[in-house]
């Protein structure tokens, strides 16, 4: 028996049937279910909420000093946060099961299943060069001219921002999908042994099986985003830990029965 506190667990059949019996493409919950998944990730925060709030902080000074790096900080940001997400599910899973966050769950997913979690970030990086591509194919030189700061005619004003928004609207829906495939990858891969592209496959269907759970999730946490970000930002000290759990409270509720 593994005596690593960070490995994913490997539990017996028994004790696996015991929490409830794992469904590979999840399945649809009721509405309702996406406040709950914020509602229990919060009670799973405060039981540790010292911890969570320094694994929070570690996390977002990590993630800046990789934003000071030219191009291959923000390419390396993006690849590896399923490996930072995954060793944060299986804190969440220590946690549920009786025991403690620690500072190293945060780097668990470096010793477990690494090259996995790994190439669902590349994965996820080339769908994000993907969709920025194609909504500048679509919105054409305007938007980079105005991303960049290129000289904007003050008569076609009006008519460069309604291409800016096309660009954004056009972003946001490509990327959609590619967040419903990344949403549940990390829990999967570190918990059930499945490939990235199997991972993803299996986030993706149980993302759009629950559509509207998600819709009223997105609307809860939009509105506490903003709240959070209203004292200089101080409350994502608190928010940030809780989407975390929030993420591995909606992987037990979607894929198991």
């Amino acid at each position: 028996m593994s005596t690593n506190p960070y490995a994913a667990p490997k539990a017996p059949v028994a004790e696996m049937l015991s929490q409830g019996s794992f469904i590979p493409g999840g399945r649809t919950v009721a509405p309702g279910r996406g406040w709950s998944w914020i509602a229990e990730g919060w009670n799973l925060f405060k039981r540790h909420a010292g911890m969570w709030i320094a694994v929070g902080v570690l996390f977002a000074l990590i993630f800046i000093a990789m934003a000071f790096i030219p191009i291959l900080g923000s390419l390396a940001a993006m690849a590896l946060a399923p490996v930072f997400t995954g060793g944060l599910m299986i804190g969440c899973r220590a946690q549920e099961e009786g025991g403690e966050l620690q500072i190293g769950h945060l780097f668990a997913g470096f010793r477990e299943r690494f090259g996995t979690l790994v190439s669902v970030g590349l994965l996820y990086l080339a769908g994000s060069v993907v969709a920025a591509l194609v909504a500048g194919l679509v919105t054409g030189a305007g938007l980079w001219n105005m991303l960049g700061g290129g000289q904007v005619d003050p008569t076609a004003a009006a008519g460069a921002f309604m291409t800016v928004l096309l660009g954004v609207l056009v972003m946001m829906a490509l990327m959609l999908p590619v967040f419903m495939a990344i949403w549940f990858a990390p829990p999967l891969v570190v918990f059930h042994e499945q490939g990235a592209l199997e991972a993803m496959k299996n986030s993706f269907a149980a993302g759009l099986r629950n559509i509207v759970p998600f819709l009223v999730y997105g609307v809860i946490l939009f509105v506490l985003a903003m709240l959070a970000s209203i004292p200089f930002g101080l409350g994502w000290l608190v928010l940030g830990p809780t989407l975390v759990c929030s993420l591995y409270r909606s992987y037990r509720d979607v894929f198991f029965e």
